[in-house]
């Protein structure tokens, strides 16, 4: 294993720059100066053998490359925040503590910002976030391992209490590259049924959410291109040229917008919305900081 690890102020560089459009607007973010930012990224790319940002006068984008680094670089980053979190946990036990489980995208798009309110509400809580697919949260949620707990799936058991705290929708994705990227007749449920996708293992939201809908149009999916376990890997795989993949509009926002994945229009008869919803044990209802983050995964404080 090489020891010559990227700086993790360039690995944020390059995920703000994904996120803003401007290597201008990433460094002021990080609070860098532009020129030291320049260097840092043109060091990350020798370090890494691989060009990721395309400057030009209109601003940075990243490269297809650049894409998938910025998304490992994202997991990366949050797993070093876990490790600093975790630690000062070991340093405050004395502290209250919450667990939250949430399915994959949620923990990775929605339940960040959501926890960081819960502690500007509550700066002695300790918030702890266990991450799996949707069949995983709700195990735990139903043998109330953890009181609360947020999860992707159309449907969920009477095990568990719920509410719906915001909708999401499912988008169908291809590189540019891909011949579906210029199409313009939308893709039918019949046509998305016989392709053969990249998705999301069994058990994970947005698969469930895909079959299901699928089966309302009397249709389910074909073989498999491949089953991955995560939504960067997902994303990775479709955008170096692989089969078209699904997944939820959360997950793919930076990378439609620069370019390096593409929406592929289809027929309004596949109805792929679908509710997020707050789960907790069904004997109870959340209380206390609980209840905080339930409501302010609602908009509501």
């Amino acid at each position: 294993m090489t020891t010559d690890r990227p700086d993790l102020t360039a690995l944020e560089l390059l995920v703000r720059v994904g996120e803003l459009g401007s290597l201008g607007a990433a460094a002021r973010a990080v609070d860098m100066a532009q020129p030291n930012a320049s260097r840092a990224i043109a060091r990350l790319e020798r370090q890494l053998r691989v060009v990721l940002i395309h400057r030009s006068a209109t601003g940075s984008r990243l490269t297809t490359e650049g894409g998938v680094v910025a998304e490992w670089a994202r997991e990366a980053l949050a797993g070093v925040d876990r490790v600093v979190v975790g630690a000062l946990s070991l340093a405050e036990d004395h502290k209250p503590h919450l667990t939250v489980a949430a399915s994959l995208t949620i923990a990775e798009y929605l339940a960040p910002g959501w926890l960081a309110r819960l502690r500007r509400l509550h700066p002695e809580l300790q918030v702890s976030l266990d991450v799996g697919n949707s069949h995983d949260v709700l195990e735990a949620v139903g043998s109330a391992r953890v009181p609360l707990g947020f999860v992707e799936s159309p449907v969920v058991p009477r095990t568990v209490g719920s509410a719906v705290v915001m909708r999401d929708r499912l988008v169908v994705i291809v590189a540019p590259e891909h011949p579906w990227s210029r199409r313009r007749r939308p893709i039918t449920a019949a046509e998305l049924a016989a392709t053969r996708l990249i998705l999301r293992e069994a058990g994970s939201g947005t698969r469930d959410t895909l079959e299901a809908a699928l089966a309302r149009e009397g249709h389910t999916l074909s073989e498999l291109e491949m089953e991955l376990a995560s939504t960067a890997a997902v994303k990775a795989s479709v955008a170096t040229g692989g089969a078209p993949a699904v997944l939820s509009e959360l997950a793919v926002v930076s990378e439609l917008a620069g370019g390096a994945l593409v929406s592929v229009p289809l027929d309004e008869a596949l109805d792929l919305a679908r509710p997020l919803r707050a789960v907790w044990p069904r004997s109870t209802r959340p209380t206390g900081v609980a209840a905080d983050v339930v409501r302010i995964a609602r908009g509501r404080s």
